[in-house]
């Protein structure tokens, strides 16, 4: 048992837990009944284990407690939704009250996991307002806050947690324990507020209500004590001291109240059952059960009442004479409820503060879903996206389109504008022109093509990066292939290699041609904005210089006759700008729309129900949704179709309307004349289309960005899966090169290392030529000789050359260099005598070749002619 002795307070002990590796079982679960492997979760595996370690480490009463509880607790709700209830992992706690706490309670469960978690969070509330410093009226409020939260907290786990434990809970955890300790925290939350009225000097008679209440609490908690397995005797005799002590200074503060209302016998009548419940919560010291504060509470508040009733009953008796009713006739006292049990949002609604930007940080296994799933969802995503964008948002914009065009082709509005206001500027026009300026629309589209454009930089270098390691293994690649042969350089090229090599350049390809198309496409929004750009500039600029730009109609009046015609063809012209506005809206919340087209947890359910319900007889695969994508897509988004269609159809009406008013008032102003009208009819039209052609700009840029920006994550990853292609390729390059560099295993005979001789300390041979021993001369009948004019060949490989015992040659190989002995044939005649420097060599086609005894001098002419090969090489 945990209590505060100097406080007369009881806290709620923490129950120690076991560590216990939850990586571990989560991981074998996803090995198990997962298509993903568990390393994809390393690093949320390490976090949960993190998570638990500090969790069950909080021993001591400190706010950083808190947080490391209820992460953990709100990461084990979003987990539960992942994993099952029994996920292999052995939790162990031992009990924070009873008579067993040394014995622990292990269980397969999550849910016990979680359970003990909030129950230690409640005890640290709980511990956490016995720690504050109770002294001043803050520090009490303080503390009766941290009460309130661990009864909210203790009754969250009573009625949320504990109802699914699907097992029997500890005796600490069962209903009648929590329950106790639920009220135990109540009656100390409103304690607190008790004393803090006595400090503030609060009237008797709110005082009086205050420990009526904390009395009630006391008594609750003791009564739920006595049921419960698990709560002390040592506990229950505090709380009914405490419930019988807060029922004494109830009456005593009530009966201090009758004394100012002059009540004198009522007065008599409560101080004496104060006395009465005071000596019974004196009672409960029998035993040594309370501590000594709630003792000398007991004994100093007794010493009080009986004084002043000795006081009372003396002035009643002698000087009042009021009668002094029995305890039944005396008015219940009302209570004043200040202590509620309050539970933290963290624990109440734990997943809103789990994400990438929240308080407990971004959910764990989010990722965490069968593969097929997975595709599935990519699919529906893919699916709905094409649908919505194509389909409906593509075709209201080509609807609209089709207006601007129509209204630009029948000078719309600039010919009505031209009429209605033949001096100054329309008011649409005045309003188009404010929004120009206040977008700063030069400069924003301006911005806009910087933007895209360093974003396609940025995207062009990360594809020229993947690239360039795609062409460099390649040259190496071809490279090493010509060195080594195709007959031995056998792995297929990169283009070639079925793994990753022929996708990577496949999407090397691809994105080369993402990026011509895309670089016209810019092209063609640049020269859109160029055409109009003069235009926007006098938009943009003031209102003197968009009037100087249009000239005054010559006509201030509207003639008569024309005026039906102006007024029909104005109507119908409102109505076109409200149906294009209309549409726009309609676009917009589409667009919402989608973006909230979560599938994720309705595509987990479906999966579920097709296991569960043994609708397929083999793994789950895409497949197995297309009945669900086509009822969700047919749900969601039909209706939006069957508005495309009907958009479409009002429009060609309202079109046709559109076309006839304004045939019938260009007939009209034809037999009215249009004599200085013309010019100012086409410089509105033309402020009216570069409007509307920045309003088309804006989208366009819009589209830009974000196709860029999709493209960088596409080729984001084609960088790095082709830098990892190409590290991975150089190894195996390197691996098979040193294997193919090695001499071959028959030239390390053990015959030959017998005969090995070192190079002789002699003058090294600086003949003009070179001689070549290839390994296959032991099956030749002759010795092949190759000559460079000149100087020696530079892929010629000099050999160490022994002879029979009975006959050294000196090598041509320099002292330092090492190398490998090469089999020859038996020689049928051994060299006469050693060679020296003043002795030419002579190569023959014979088989016994040898070195001539009979050399001529040094400085004979060497024979001039036709080389003969049947007479050898003449050096010298």
């Amino acid at each position: 048992m945990q209590s505060n002795n100097g406080n007369g307070i009881l806290a709620v002990p923490f129950r120690k837990g076991a560590h216990v590796s939850l990586s571990t079982a989560i991981k074998q679960y996803i090995s198990t009944k997962y298509d993903q492997h568990p390393d994809m979760f390393r690093q949320d595996l390490d976090v949960i284990d993190a998570l638990r370690r500090d969790a069950v480490d909080v021993r001591e009463p400190h706010p950083s407690g808190l947080k490391k509880l209820q992460a953990y607790a709100a990461q084990l709700v979003w987990i539960a939704g992942k994993f099952p209830i029994d996920i292999g992992a052995d939790f162990t706690w031992y009990p924070s009250l009873g008579y067993n706490i040394d014995r622990p309670v292990v269980h397969n469960n999550l849910q016990f996991e979680r359970a003990n978690i909030v129950y230690n969070l409640a005890a640290l509330y709980s511990q956490l307002a016995i720690a504050s410093n109770r002294t001043d009226t803050d520090g009490l409020k303080t503390a009766a806050s941290y009460f309130n939260h661990a009864a909210g907290v203790l009754a969250h786990l009573k009625n949320e947690i504990i109802p699914d434990l699907r097992t029997t809970p500890p005796d600490d955890m069962d209903e009648h324990s929590l329950e106790s300790l639920i009220q135990l925290q109540l009656a100390q939350s409103q304690e607190c507020f008790w004393q803090k009225a006595v400090m503030d000097r609060y009237k008797d008679a709110s005082i009086a209500k205050l420990a009526a209440k904390v009395s009630d609490l006391y008594n609750l908690a003791g009564e739920a004590a006595m049921r419960s397995e698990a709560i002390s005797s040592s506990w229950i005799h505090h709380m009914s001291a405490k419930h019988h002590h807060f029922a004494a200074a109830a009456q005593y503060r009530a009966a201090c109240e009758c004394l100012e209302k002059r009540k004198y016998g009522e007065e008599v009548a409560r101080l004496q059952d104060a006395v009465a419940c005071v000596a019974e919560g004196i009672k409960e010291t029998k035993g040594g059960y309370l501590s000594k504060i709630v003792i000398e509470d007991l004994n100093s508040l007794k010493k009080r009442v009986e004084d002043h009733l000795q006081t009372a009953e003396r002035d009643n008796d002698k000087i009042y004479l009021n009668p002094v009713p029995p305890k039944s006739e005396l008015k219940i006292l009302d209570r004043a409820t200040m202590a509620v049990a309050r539970i933290p949002p963290q624990v109440a609604t734990p997943l809103e503060y789990i994400g990438d930007k929240s308080e407990f940080g971004p959910a764990l296994f989010t990722k965490l879903v069968p593969y097929s799933v997975h595709l599935a969802v990519s699919i529906y995503e893919e699916r709905r996206d094409r649908m919505v964008n194509q389909n409906v948002i593509t075709e209201l914009e080509t609807l609209n389109e089709r207006i601007h065009e129509i209204l630009s082709q029948l000078n719309l509005p600039g010919s009505i504008q031209a009429f209605e206001k033949p001096l100054g500027l329309p008011g649409t026009l005045v309003q188009h022109a404010e929004e120009i300026r206040q977008a700063d629309a030069i400069n924003r589209l301006q911005r806009s093509f910087a933007d895209i454009k360093k974003l396609r930089d940025a995207d062009m270098a990360m594809y020229d990066e993947g690239n360039g390691f795609l062409q460099a293994e390649d040259e190496e690649d071809n490279r090493l292939r010509m060195k080594f042969g195709t007959d031995r350089w056998i792995r297929p090229e990169s283009r070639a290699e079925p793994t990753q090599g022929a996708k990577l350049w496949n999407q090397a390809t691809e994105a080369e041609g993402w990026f011509a198309n895309s670089a016209s496409s810019d092209g063609v929004v640049r020269e859109k904005f160029y055409n109009v750009e003069s235009t926007l500039a006098i938009l943009a600029g003031p209102d003197r210089g968009i009037m100087d730009f249009v000239p005054s109609s010559r006509r201030t009046e509207i003639p008569e006759t024309l005026k039906p015609a102006i007024g029909r063809l104005r109507s119908i012209y409102n109505d076109v700008m409200r149906l294009e506005s209309r549409r726009r809206r309609k676009a917009d919340a589409l667009r919402e729309k989608a973006r909230g087209d979560d599938i994720k947890s309705d595509i987990l359910a479906e999966a579920a129900r097709l296991e569960r319900n043994q609708a397929v007889a083999t793994a789950i695969v895409p497949a197995h949704f297309e009945d669900f994508f086509d009822k969700r897509l047919d749900t969601l988004y039909e209706p939006d179709l069957d508005m495309v269609q009907k958009e479409g159809a009002e429009q060609e009406k309202i079109l046709s309307d559109l076309v006839r008013a304004n045939r019938d008032f260009e007939s009209q102003k034809k037999s009215v004349g249009d004599k200085g009208n013309r010019e100012r009819e086409q410089a509105l039209q033309k402020l009216e289309n570069a409007y509307y052609k920045y309003k088309e700009l804006t989208n366009n840029v819009e589209v830009g960005r974000k196709f860029y920006n999709d493209l960088s994550r596409i080729v984001g990853n084609f960088r790095d899966s082709a830098r990892t292609f190409a590290t991975e390729r150089r190894r195996e390059a390197r691996m098979l090169e040193e294997e193919l560099s090695m001499p071959p295993l028959s030239n390390l005979s053990l015959s030959q290392r017998e005969h090995a001789q070192p190079p002789a300390p002699a003058t090294a041979w600086t003949g003009a030529s070179s001689y070549q021993q290839p390994a296959q001369s032991q099956a030749l009948p002759q010795v092949e000789n190759s000559y460079h004019g000149g100087q020696p060949a530079a892929s010629s490989t000099r050999q160490q050359v022994h002879s029979p015992p009975e006959a050294h040659i000196q090598s041509w190989a320099p002292p330092h260099e090492t190398v490998a002995p090469q089999p020859q044939q038996p020689r049928t005649n051994p060299v006469q005598q050693i060679w020296n420097q003043e002795m030419p060599l002579k190569f023959s086609n014979t088989s016994n070749s040898s070195v001539n005894s009979a050399a001529p001098p040094r400085n004979s002419n060497p024979p001039s002619g036709t080389w003969d090969p049947s007479n050898g090489i003449r050096f010298g």
